[in-house]
Protein backbone atom coordinates (compact mmCIF):
# COMPACT_ATOMS: atom_id res chain seq x y z
CA UNK A 1 0.00 0.00 0.00
CA UNK A 2 1.46 3.39 -1.08
CA UNK A 3 2.03 5.84 2.07
CA UNK A 4 -0.63 8.70 2.69
CA UNK A 5 -0.59 11.61 1.04
CA UNK A 6 0.20 13.49 4.76
CA UNK A 7 2.87 10.52 6.11
CA UNK A 8 5.14 10.94 2.14
CA UNK A 9 4.85 15.19 2.82
CA UNK A 10 5.85 14.49 6.44
CA UNK A 11 8.61 12.22 5.69
CA UNK A 12 9.90 14.34 3.01
CA UNK A 13 9.94 17.49 5.42
CA UNK A 14 11.64 15.00 8.50
CA UNK A 15 14.68 15.04 6.00
CA UNK A 16 15.00 18.55 6.22
CA UNK A 17 13.73 19.75 9.12
CA UNK A 18 17.56 19.83 10.62
CA UNK A 19 18.08 22.67 8.45
CA UNK A 20 15.05 25.12 9.78
CA UNK A 21 15.55 23.88 13.10
CA UNK A 22 19.10 24.90 13.29
CA UNK A 23 18.07 28.44 11.67
CA UNK A 24 15.73 28.94 14.30
CA UNK A 25 17.93 27.93 17.51
CA UNK A 26 20.93 30.09 16.06
CA UNK A 27 18.05 33.00 15.67
CA UNK A 28 17.01 32.56 19.28
CA UNK A 29 19.98 31.88 20.79
CA UNK A 30 21.00 33.47 24.18
CA UNK A 31 23.39 36.98 24.19
CA UNK A 32 23.87 39.78 23.11
CA UNK A 33 21.56 41.55 20.71
CA UNK A 34 18.44 38.99 21.40
CA UNK A 35 16.53 42.05 21.62
CA UNK A 36 17.47 43.99 18.27
CA UNK A 37 16.82 39.97 16.37
CA UNK A 38 13.38 39.72 18.08
CA UNK A 39 11.98 43.06 16.90
CA UNK A 40 13.42 41.99 13.31
CA UNK A 41 11.92 39.18 13.66
CA UNK A 42 8.56 40.78 14.23
CA UNK A 43 8.99 43.05 11.40
CA UNK A 44 9.77 40.27 9.10
CA UNK A 45 7.20 37.84 10.47
CA UNK A 46 4.40 40.95 10.28
CA UNK A 47 5.32 40.65 6.99
CA UNK A 48 4.74 37.26 6.45
CA UNK A 49 1.57 36.88 8.39
CA UNK A 50 -0.40 40.11 7.30
CA UNK A 51 -0.21 38.06 3.40
CA UNK A 52 -1.91 34.70 5.25
CA UNK A 53 -5.34 35.66 4.90
CA UNK A 54 -5.43 37.08 1.47
CA UNK A 55 -3.45 34.58 -0.16
CA UNK A 56 -5.82 31.79 1.49
CA UNK A 57 -9.25 33.76 0.63
CA UNK A 58 -7.37 34.58 -3.17
CA UNK A 59 -6.88 30.58 -2.84
CA UNK A 60 -10.52 29.72 -2.08
CA UNK A 61 -11.82 32.14 -4.50
CA UNK A 62 -9.38 30.11 -7.52
CA UNK A 63 -10.97 26.92 -5.82
CA UNK A 64 -14.61 28.09 -6.11
CA UNK A 65 -13.84 29.15 -9.88
CA UNK A 66 -13.04 24.99 -10.59
CA UNK A 67 -16.21 23.42 -9.88
CA UNK A 68 -15.35 20.30 -11.38
CA UNK A 69 -12.22 19.58 -9.76
CA UNK A 70 -12.92 17.03 -6.90
CA UNK A 71 -10.21 18.67 -4.82
CA UNK A 72 -11.17 22.11 -5.13
CA UNK A 73 -15.03 22.26 -2.90
CA UNK A 74 -13.47 20.74 0.42
CA UNK A 75 -10.31 22.66 -0.18
CA UNK A 76 -12.24 26.00 -0.47
CA UNK A 77 -13.67 25.17 2.85
CA UNK A 78 -11.03 24.72 4.73
CA UNK A 79 -9.29 27.97 3.21
CA UNK A 80 -12.28 29.76 4.06
CA UNK A 81 -12.77 28.83 7.94
CA UNK A 82 -8.95 28.80 8.40
CA UNK A 83 -8.66 32.32 7.01
CA UNK A 84 -11.55 33.48 9.82
CA UNK A 85 -9.08 31.48 12.48
CA UNK A 86 -6.64 33.04 11.04
CA UNK A 87 -7.69 36.94 11.04
CA UNK A 88 -5.77 39.54 13.09
CA UNK A 89 -2.96 37.45 13.86
CA UNK A 90 -1.29 40.26 11.99
CA UNK A 91 -1.99 42.82 14.62
CA UNK A 92 -1.07 40.86 17.58
CA UNK A 93 2.64 41.09 16.07
CA UNK A 94 1.84 44.98 15.90
CA UNK A 95 1.15 44.93 19.23
CA UNK A 96 3.96 43.01 20.45
CA UNK A 97 6.08 45.52 17.92
CA UNK A 98 4.64 48.23 20.12
CA UNK A 99 5.72 46.65 23.70
CA UNK A 100 8.84 45.95 22.21
CA UNK A 101 9.41 49.81 21.33
CA UNK A 102 8.95 49.83 18.05
CA UNK A 103 6.44 51.74 16.46
CA UNK A 104 3.68 49.71 14.51
CA UNK A 105 3.68 51.80 11.84
CA UNK A 106 7.18 51.00 11.06
CA UNK A 107 6.40 47.51 10.70
CA UNK A 108 3.39 48.65 8.38
CA UNK A 109 5.28 51.09 5.84
CA UNK A 110 8.62 48.85 5.84
CA UNK A 111 9.42 47.89 2.23
CA UNK A 112 9.30 43.71 2.58
CA UNK A 113 12.66 42.26 1.87
CA UNK A 114 13.17 39.81 -1.13
CA UNK A 115 13.52 37.10 1.41
CA UNK A 116 9.85 37.40 2.81
CA UNK A 117 8.34 37.95 -1.20
CA UNK A 118 10.79 34.95 -1.87
CA UNK A 119 8.94 32.85 0.76
CA UNK A 120 4.98 34.15 0.49
CA UNK A 121 5.32 34.98 -3.37
CA UNK A 122 5.62 31.09 -4.01
CA UNK A 123 2.81 30.67 -3.35
CA UNK A 124 0.62 33.07 -5.70
CA UNK A 125 2.37 31.74 -8.30
CA UNK A 126 1.26 28.28 -7.64
CA UNK A 127 -2.21 29.04 -6.60
CA UNK A 128 -2.73 31.21 -9.66
CA UNK A 129 -0.97 29.11 -11.91
CA UNK A 130 -1.22 25.58 -11.29
CA UNK A 131 -3.06 24.41 -8.27
CA UNK A 132 -4.12 26.21 -5.09
CA UNK A 133 -3.77 23.05 -3.30
CA UNK A 134 0.03 23.83 -3.13
CA UNK A 135 -0.81 26.13 -0.10
CA UNK A 136 -1.59 23.45 1.92
CA UNK A 137 2.21 22.63 2.03
CA UNK A 138 2.74 26.53 3.02
CA UNK A 139 0.73 26.03 6.07
CA UNK A 140 2.07 22.38 6.99
CA UNK A 141 5.35 23.72 7.12
CA UNK A 142 3.95 27.17 9.05
CA UNK A 143 1.93 25.41 11.71
CA UNK A 144 3.99 22.33 11.99
CA UNK A 145 6.86 24.74 13.43
CA UNK A 146 4.94 26.64 16.19
CA UNK A 147 7.01 28.18 18.99
CA UNK A 148 8.38 25.76 21.46
CA UNK A 149 5.95 26.10 25.04
CA UNK A 150 8.19 28.20 27.29
CA UNK A 151 10.09 29.92 24.57
CA UNK A 152 7.81 33.15 25.11
CA UNK A 153 9.14 33.25 28.91
CA UNK A 154 12.55 32.28 27.76
CA UNK A 155 12.78 35.48 25.44
CA UNK A 156 11.53 37.83 28.10
CA UNK A 157 13.70 36.85 30.68
CA UNK A 158 17.06 36.77 28.46
CA UNK A 159 16.40 39.77 26.58
CA UNK A 160 15.16 42.13 29.13
CA UNK A 161 11.76 43.01 26.93
CA UNK A 162 8.76 43.05 28.48
CA UNK A 163 6.08 39.69 28.70
CA UNK A 164 3.75 41.94 26.58
CA UNK A 165 6.03 41.43 23.69
CA UNK A 166 5.77 37.77 23.52
CA UNK A 167 1.95 37.32 23.53
CA UNK A 168 1.87 36.12 19.53
CA UNK A 169 5.28 33.77 20.28
CA UNK A 170 3.11 32.16 23.21
CA UNK A 171 -0.32 32.14 21.64
CA UNK A 172 0.98 30.04 18.48
CA UNK A 173 2.88 27.78 20.57
CA UNK A 174 -0.91 27.00 21.94
CA UNK A 175 -2.96 27.21 19.06
CA UNK A 176 -1.03 25.41 16.01
CA UNK A 177 -0.61 21.99 17.45
CA UNK A 178 -4.71 21.66 16.82
CA UNK A 179 -4.27 23.89 13.55
CA UNK A 180 -1.39 21.02 12.42
CA UNK A 181 -3.40 17.99 13.33
CA UNK A 182 -6.64 19.43 11.36
CA UNK A 183 -4.78 19.98 8.16
CA UNK A 184 -3.31 16.62 8.02
CA UNK A 185 -6.80 15.17 8.42
CA UNK A 186 -7.90 17.41 5.32
CA UNK A 187 -4.84 16.42 3.48
CA UNK A 188 -5.67 12.87 3.87
CA UNK A 189 -9.25 13.03 2.54
CA UNK A 190 -8.55 15.08 -0.41
CA UNK A 191 -8.79 13.02 -3.18
CA UNK A 192 -5.43 13.98 -4.32
CA UNK A 193 -3.80 13.33 -7.88
CA UNK A 194 -0.11 12.37 -7.95
CA UNK A 195 0.42 16.16 -9.47
CA UNK A 196 -1.42 17.52 -6.81
CA UNK A 197 0.46 15.22 -4.28
CA UNK A 198 4.09 16.33 -5.67
CA UNK A 199 2.87 20.23 -5.75
CA UNK A 200 2.23 19.93 -2.06
CA UNK A 201 5.90 18.36 -1.09
CA UNK A 202 7.10 20.73 -3.64
CA UNK A 203 5.22 23.51 -1.76
CA UNK A 204 6.28 22.16 1.64
CA UNK A 205 10.02 21.87 1.02
CA UNK A 206 10.16 25.56 -0.56
CA UNK A 207 8.61 26.64 2.38
CA UNK A 208 11.12 25.42 4.98
CA UNK A 209 14.19 26.41 2.58
CA UNK A 210 13.10 30.08 2.45
CA UNK A 211 12.11 29.92 6.56
CA UNK A 212 15.22 28.49 7.50
CA UNK A 213 16.99 31.53 5.07
CA UNK A 214 14.03 34.34 5.98
CA UNK A 215 15.33 33.27 9.85
CA UNK A 216 19.45 33.49 8.71
CA UNK A 217 18.91 36.72 7.43
CA UNK A 218 17.31 38.12 10.45
CA UNK A 219 19.89 36.56 12.70
CA UNK A 220 22.87 38.94 10.46
CA UNK A 221 23.62 42.35 11.73
CA UNK A 222 20.33 44.92 10.72
CA UNK A 223 22.97 46.25 7.68
CA UNK A 224 23.24 43.02 6.18
CA UNK A 225 19.83 41.80 6.93
CA UNK A 226 18.25 45.60 5.16
CA UNK A 227 21.07 45.30 2.34
CA UNK A 228 18.87 45.64 -1.21
CA UNK A 229 21.81 43.68 -2.93
CA UNK A 230 21.59 40.55 -0.59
Amino acid sequence: MSPSAVASVRVQLLLVQPVLRSATARLWQSGPGLADRYRRYLRAMHQVIRASVPLMERAAGRCESMPRDPVAGPLARYLRAHAEEERGHDGWLLDDAAAAGTAPDELIGAVPAAHVAALVGAQYYWVEHSHPVALLGYIAVLEGNAPAPGLAGRLARESGLPPAAFETVRLHADLDDGHTADLDLLIDRLPLDAAQRSLVAVSALHTVARLAELFDRITLAPTEWESPHE
